[in-house]
Protein backbone atom coordinates (compact mmCIF):
# COMPACT_ATOMS: atom_id res chain seq x y z
CA UNK A 1 0.00 0.00 0.00
CA UNK A 2 2.70 2.33 0.46
CA UNK A 3 3.95 1.91 -2.61
CA UNK A 4 1.11 2.71 -4.40
CA UNK A 5 0.26 5.92 -1.88
CA UNK A 6 3.82 7.44 -2.63
CA UNK A 7 3.80 6.72 -6.52
CA UNK A 8 -0.37 7.47 -6.66
CA UNK A 9 -1.14 3.96 -8.59
CA UNK A 10 -2.82 0.81 -7.81
CA UNK A 11 -0.90 -2.70 -7.69
CA UNK A 12 -1.98 -4.27 -4.82
CA UNK A 13 -4.30 -7.62 -4.86
CA UNK A 14 -6.55 -5.56 -2.65
CA UNK A 15 -8.46 -4.19 -5.14
CA UNK A 16 -8.44 -7.19 -7.99
CA UNK A 17 -11.88 -8.79 -8.48
CA UNK A 18 -13.09 -11.15 -6.92
CA UNK A 19 -13.72 -13.33 -10.58
CA UNK A 20 -9.89 -12.48 -11.51
CA UNK A 21 -8.53 -14.14 -8.05
CA UNK A 22 -10.66 -17.28 -9.26
CA UNK A 23 -9.01 -17.20 -12.28
CA UNK A 24 -5.42 -15.95 -10.61
CA UNK A 25 -5.95 -19.34 -8.21
CA UNK A 26 -6.51 -21.45 -11.75
CA UNK A 27 -3.25 -20.04 -12.95
CA UNK A 28 -1.31 -17.76 -10.68
CA UNK A 29 -2.35 -15.25 -8.47
CA UNK A 30 -1.98 -11.90 -8.22
CA UNK A 31 1.48 -10.58 -6.39
CA UNK A 32 2.94 -7.43 -6.58
CA UNK A 33 6.49 -7.44 -6.09
CA UNK A 34 8.29 -5.38 -3.32
CA UNK A 35 10.11 -2.88 -4.41
CA UNK A 36 13.47 -3.23 -2.07
CA UNK A 37 13.66 -6.83 -3.07
CA UNK A 38 13.25 -5.86 -6.73
CA UNK A 39 16.18 -3.66 -5.81
CA UNK A 40 18.26 -6.67 -4.59
CA UNK A 41 17.80 -8.81 -7.60
CA UNK A 42 18.52 -6.01 -9.98
CA UNK A 43 21.87 -5.90 -8.34
CA UNK A 44 22.57 -9.04 -9.06
CA UNK A 45 22.33 -8.46 -12.70
CA UNK A 46 26.53 -7.88 -13.62
CA UNK A 47 25.04 -5.74 -17.04
CA UNK A 48 24.48 -2.52 -18.81
CA UNK A 49 20.57 -2.07 -18.30
CA UNK A 50 20.74 0.38 -21.59
CA UNK A 51 21.71 -2.82 -23.36
CA UNK A 52 19.00 -4.68 -22.57
CA UNK A 53 15.23 -5.44 -22.98
CA UNK A 54 12.82 -5.60 -20.15
CA UNK A 55 10.11 -8.31 -20.42
CA UNK A 56 7.66 -9.01 -17.11
CA UNK A 57 5.93 -12.41 -17.85
CA UNK A 58 2.95 -11.93 -15.75
CA UNK A 59 2.73 -8.27 -14.90
CA UNK A 60 -0.18 -7.85 -13.53
CA UNK A 61 -1.61 -4.28 -12.58
CA UNK A 62 2.67 -3.19 -13.77
CA UNK A 63 4.34 -2.60 -10.55
CA UNK A 64 7.23 -4.51 -11.80
CA UNK A 65 7.62 -2.14 -15.29
CA UNK A 66 7.08 1.10 -13.12
CA UNK A 67 10.31 -0.01 -10.44
CA UNK A 68 11.90 -1.46 -13.68
CA UNK A 69 11.27 2.31 -15.16
CA UNK A 70 13.78 3.63 -12.69
CA UNK A 71 16.73 1.70 -14.80
CA UNK A 72 18.02 2.54 -17.61
CA UNK A 73 16.64 -0.46 -20.07
CA UNK A 74 16.24 -0.12 -23.81
CA UNK A 75 12.51 -1.39 -23.72
CA UNK A 76 10.64 -2.51 -21.15
CA UNK A 77 7.81 -5.09 -22.06
CA UNK A 78 4.60 -6.62 -19.72
CA UNK A 79 3.02 -9.65 -20.35
CA UNK A 80 -0.34 -10.38 -18.78
CA UNK A 81 -2.97 -12.86 -19.49
CA UNK A 82 -6.38 -10.72 -17.72
CA UNK A 83 -7.94 -7.83 -19.39
CA UNK A 84 -8.70 -6.24 -16.27
CA UNK A 85 -5.30 -6.35 -14.49
CA UNK A 86 -4.06 -5.63 -18.35
CA UNK A 87 -6.36 -2.48 -17.86
CA UNK A 88 -5.41 -1.25 -14.86
CA UNK A 89 -1.52 -1.34 -15.40
CA UNK A 90 -2.15 0.96 -18.50
CA UNK A 91 -3.99 3.80 -15.99
CA UNK A 92 -0.68 3.21 -13.78
CA UNK A 93 1.74 3.96 -16.62
CA UNK A 94 0.11 6.74 -18.01
CA UNK A 95 -0.43 8.42 -15.31
CA UNK A 96 3.98 7.68 -14.25
CA UNK A 97 6.68 9.61 -14.99
CA UNK A 98 9.56 7.45 -16.59
CA UNK A 99 7.04 5.38 -18.83
CA UNK A 100 7.82 6.41 -22.47
CA UNK A 101 9.58 3.03 -23.23
CA UNK A 102 7.20 0.65 -21.21
CA UNK A 103 4.78 -1.85 -23.63
CA UNK A 104 2.04 -3.47 -22.87
CA UNK A 105 0.72 -6.80 -24.42
CA UNK A 106 -2.18 -8.68 -23.12
CA UNK A 107 -1.28 -12.30 -24.20
CA UNK A 108 -1.12 -15.70 -22.65
CA UNK A 109 2.64 -15.76 -22.13
CA UNK A 110 3.43 -19.20 -23.07
CA UNK A 111 2.47 -18.32 -26.92
CA UNK A 112 4.53 -15.22 -26.52
CA UNK A 113 7.49 -14.36 -29.21
CA UNK A 114 10.80 -13.00 -27.00
CA UNK A 115 12.11 -10.24 -28.98
CA UNK A 116 15.70 -10.90 -30.86
CA UNK A 117 17.57 -8.83 -27.96
CA UNK A 118 19.24 -8.86 -25.22
CA UNK A 119 17.12 -9.89 -22.37
CA UNK A 120 16.35 -9.64 -18.81
CA UNK A 121 12.62 -11.77 -18.11
CA UNK A 122 11.17 -11.59 -14.68
CA UNK A 123 9.02 -14.24 -13.44
CA UNK A 124 7.04 -14.21 -10.47
CA UNK A 125 5.30 -17.24 -10.59
CA UNK A 126 3.38 -16.02 -13.40
CA UNK A 127 2.32 -19.69 -15.16
CA UNK A 128 0.98 -23.02 -14.10
CA UNK A 129 3.76 -25.56 -14.81
CA UNK A 130 2.69 -26.52 -18.27
CA UNK A 131 2.53 -22.79 -19.53
CA UNK A 132 5.95 -22.13 -18.25
CA UNK A 133 7.50 -25.11 -19.90
CA UNK A 134 5.71 -23.90 -22.84
CA UNK A 135 7.45 -19.98 -22.09
CA UNK A 136 10.68 -21.25 -21.65
CA UNK A 137 10.60 -23.79 -24.88
CA UNK A 138 9.72 -20.28 -27.30
CA UNK A 139 12.69 -18.96 -25.04
CA UNK A 140 15.08 -20.98 -25.76
CA UNK A 141 13.64 -22.14 -29.55
CA UNK A 142 14.34 -18.15 -29.57
CA UNK A 143 18.03 -17.91 -27.97
CA UNK A 144 18.86 -20.58 -30.52
CA UNK A 145 17.95 -18.86 -33.39
CA UNK A 146 19.12 -15.66 -32.53
CA UNK A 147 22.02 -15.59 -30.15
CA UNK A 148 22.18 -12.97 -27.68
CA UNK A 149 22.54 -12.40 -23.90
CA UNK A 150 19.80 -13.71 -21.56
CA UNK A 151 18.80 -13.27 -18.12
CA UNK A 152 15.90 -14.56 -15.74
CA UNK A 153 15.19 -12.97 -13.22
CA UNK A 154 12.99 -15.88 -10.71
CA UNK A 155 11.00 -14.20 -7.82
CA UNK A 156 10.11 -17.25 -5.92
CA UNK A 157 11.25 -19.83 -7.73
CA UNK A 158 9.07 -22.82 -7.13
CA UNK A 159 9.30 -24.43 -10.93
CA UNK A 160 13.25 -23.14 -11.62
CA UNK A 161 13.41 -26.98 -12.46
CA UNK A 162 11.49 -26.03 -15.41
CA UNK A 163 14.17 -23.52 -16.75
CA UNK A 164 17.27 -25.73 -15.49
CA UNK A 165 16.20 -28.88 -17.44
CA UNK A 166 17.66 -27.24 -20.95
CA UNK A 167 20.99 -27.60 -19.49
CA UNK A 168 21.68 -23.94 -21.17
CA UNK A 169 20.47 -21.65 -18.11
CA UNK A 170 22.85 -21.88 -14.77
CA UNK A 171 22.24 -20.64 -11.64
CA UNK A 172 24.52 -17.02 -11.28
CA UNK A 173 22.87 -16.15 -7.77
CA UNK A 174 20.17 -17.09 -5.63
CA UNK A 175 18.80 -16.13 -2.29
CA UNK A 176 15.92 -18.13 -0.40
CA UNK A 177 13.44 -15.53 -2.07
CA UNK A 178 14.58 -15.26 -5.90
CA UNK A 179 17.36 -16.70 -8.72
CA UNK A 180 19.01 -15.22 -11.38
CA UNK A 181 19.81 -17.52 -14.24
CA UNK A 182 21.66 -16.93 -17.24
CA UNK A 183 21.53 -18.21 -20.67
CA UNK A 184 24.89 -20.19 -21.97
Amino acid sequence: MEYDWEHRVDTTAATVSARDRFIGLLNSPYQATDPELFKEMMAELPVRFEEFTFIDVGSGKGRTLLIAADYSFRRIVGIELLPALHCVAQQNIASYPRTAQIELICTDASSFQFPAEPLVIYLFNPLPRLSLVKMVTNLERSLLSSPRAAWIVYHNPLEQDVILQSGRFRKAAATDSYSVLVWE
